[in-house]
């Protein structure tokens, strides 16, 4: 089965070897927000037929995941994941409580709107514009009582607004099979707001929950999901909302050559060749890799 590689040439000496790859890179997801919405998922970028060569360092950096806040406070953007010229943008955070700042944050996916009387929009997907989309939009707020927030997005949908007695669920993550079967990351996380709400459920592929009266749902790791929101009041130094999931890099490449991390900083995880090629994940740090 083709895979759209292609080894264009083995050259001779010190001659770099160029060869062709595929490529997932996931930027750490957005936080929740405090007594607010949903975090956002970090960008998806995702593409086959690019071109490595040998004997040449390639930056990877994996972004972070926002750390979750307390009180009413809106979440904090994720950290950016980097392959080379690939960079995926962190997920925007979540608008907070009205009181310390409703206005969720743009990124690879925008965080949802927070817990207002007046109308919040969603944080926009997708920033910076690349072609294809690196994700989507957080949801709305809803003015009316309980102030239901919206849900951040997923790299595979808008987050839900908020309506009635109902905070907004995270937009659904992207399916990958870069590694042989599978796999949904990058999903929004849920949002929250005052008592007697329900809060939004996390998006597929690894979106945190939001909750109504206490700590929100972290994003999965190494999937670059959004957190989920708090809940509480305002007040509650000591409830957080969720944080967002780390990003992560992952390479597929002919396994007639080999990857190293000169200089270190990296966790890379390369499990046994198969079908003609191999797999390195990695899921933590900044450094470079390089191919023989």
């Amino acid at each position: 089965m083709s895979f759209g590689y292609q080894v264009l040439g083995f050259g001779s000496g010190n001659v770099p070897i160029p060869f062709d790859s595929q490529y997932l890179v996931i930027a750490g997801g957005g936080a929740g927000g405090g007594h607010g919405g949903g975090g956002g998922a970090g960008g998806y970028r995702t593409a086959t037929g690019f071109s490595i060569k040998t004997g040449v360092n390639f930056t990877v950096t994996v972004g972070a995941g926002a750390a979750g806040v307390s009180g009413g406070r809106p979440g904090t953007q994720g950290s950016s994941s980097v392959f080379d010229s690939i960079t995926s943008a962190g997920g925007g955070g979540a608008g907070g409580d009205d009181g310390y700042g409703s206005n969720p944050t743009d990124g690879g996916s925008g965080g949802g709107a927070g817990v207002s009387g007046n109308t919040r929009t969603g944080g926009s997907g997708n920033t910076p514009s690349t072609s294809p989309s690196q994700g989507n939009d957080g949801g709305d707020n809803n003015t009316g009582t309980p102030y239901p927030s919206g849900g951040g997005g997923g790299a595979g949908a808008v987050g839900a607004n908020g309506s009635g007695s109902n905070s907004g669920a995270g937009g659904a993550g992207s399916a990958s099979s870069i590694t042989g079967s599978s796999v949904t990351r990058a999903g929004g996380g849920g949002g929250s707001g005052h008592g007697g709400l329900n809060e939004g459920a996390g998006g597929s592929g690894g979106g945190g929950a939001g909750h109504a009266s206490s700590t929100g749902v972290s994003g999965t790791v190494n999937t670059g999901s959004g957190g989920g929101a708090s809940g509480g009041t305002t007040n509650d130094a000591n409830i957080y909302s969720g944080a967002g999931g780390s990003g992560i890099v992952i390479i597929k490449y002919p396994d007639t050559f080999t990857i190293s991390n000169p200089g270190g900083g990296l966790t890379i995880s390369t499990p046994s060749a198969a079908g003609g090629f191999k797999i390195s994940s990695v899921t933590a740090g900044t450094g470079t890799v390089r191919f023989a």
